[in-house]
């Protein structure tokens, strides 16, 4: 079922409503009580974590250790200082580029606590996927600001609260507001083109996949996932009936499991030669006999979409996803 259209409140907070904010909505506040004119404002965010993140200004230098809150970040205006695994980000998310500016700081889930230090940021960004032990070593030299990297429950919102804390940290609250006003546009665009092709209500299934070992694994995006919660904006409906995890969504199976869905408009994600269906299931059996194999709908994305990314990256798969099935 599709959501409702989006009345959304704007980002930036008056001081007036600051402490009400706090405890609705969790985003943040700029504290204007005190300050000069022409003098940046105080900020205080509370993340997902519940912990408060106090800024005297809006942050400027910024590391960012996931690949979505970077994406977020460049959408806004703000090329980040440091980002975690800057080969696989240009390799994923093609949706905002990094500049040559940026410097590496390691791996997503192990990153260089000292090339994170020399930088000297302003804010940190992560995730709850980060230990939290990483978290408090960073937070001996730098604020650390973490957003929820998913949640099942509320895939869509949980991207735009993201969005909206970064915005409110870095004092881009305009930018933040267009940036969502437009992915309600394209949603509303997409949506459009499906029913206008005849798709409205046809079912389809999400999922990417990898070999490893001689093992095929496929990995669909249930209910909860953020694909999936996008695709069914756009008035498709998921086929797939097993169960995510209760932060991205993600499931398990096998191709025999594959059995269980019948002829649906299949579609996947993959990156450069790496593809399992066309690669390692070109000869197999079960693969072959299954309908929507059989009848032509297995649908493979363009390259750079990052399925775990903020409205940029969801643009990108919107775009995709019309021109696969309705261009």
């Amino acid at each position: 079922m599709r959501r409702a259209a989006v009345n959304r409140p704007t980002i930036a907070l008056t001081a007036v409503a600051a402490a009400s904010a706090l405890l609705l909505g969790g985003c943040g506040t700029t504290e204007n009580a005190g300050a000069a004119d022409g003098e940046a404002a105080a900020i205080t965010i509370v993340d997902d974590r519940g912990e408060s993140v106090e800024l005297t200004a809006p942050a400027e230098k910024i590391v960012a250790l996931e690949w979505n809150t970077a994406e977020n970040l460049v959408a806004l205006g703000v090329m980040p200082v440091g980002v975690a695994d800057i080969e696989g980000y240009g390799d994923w998310v093609q949706s905002e580029t990094l500049d040559d500016t940026v410097t590496d700081v390691g791996m997503r889930g192990e990153p260089s606590v000292d090339a994170i230090a020399g930088l000297a940021p302003d804010l940190v960004l992560t995730t709850t996927d980060l230990p939290e032990p990483v978290i408090a070593q960073i937070e001996e030299f730098a604020p650390v600001l973490v957003v929820r990297g998913a949640d099942a429950s509320d895939p869509i919102g949980q991207m735009e609260r993201n969005l909206e804390r970064i915005a409110t940290a870095t004092g881009t609250e305009a930018e933040g507001e267009e940036i969502l006003a437009g992915f309600d546009a394209k949603v509303a665009e997409g949506a459009a083109a499906i029913e206008a092709a005849g798709l409205a209500g046809a079912p389809f299934m999400m999922s990417d996949s990898w070999a490893s070992g001689g093992q095929i694994s496929i990995r669909p995006f249930a209910e909860g996932a953020l694909l999936t919660a996008v695709t069914e904006e756009l008035g498709l409906e998921n086929a797939w009936t097993g169960e995510g995890d209760a932060d991205y969504g993600l499931g398990s199976t096998d191709v025999e499991g594959l059995t269980a869905v019948g002829d649906v408009e299949f579609l996947y994600i993959a990156n450069g030669e790496t593809d399992a269906y066309q690669n390692e299931l070109a000869g197999n059996a079960v693969w072959q006999s299954l309908p929507f194999v059989q009848s032509g709908n297995v649908h493979r994305l363009p390259d750079g979409i990052w399925m775990f990314g903020g409205p940029s990256s969801m643009n990108d798969y919107i775009d995709a996803v019309v021109a696969t099935l309705a261009g």
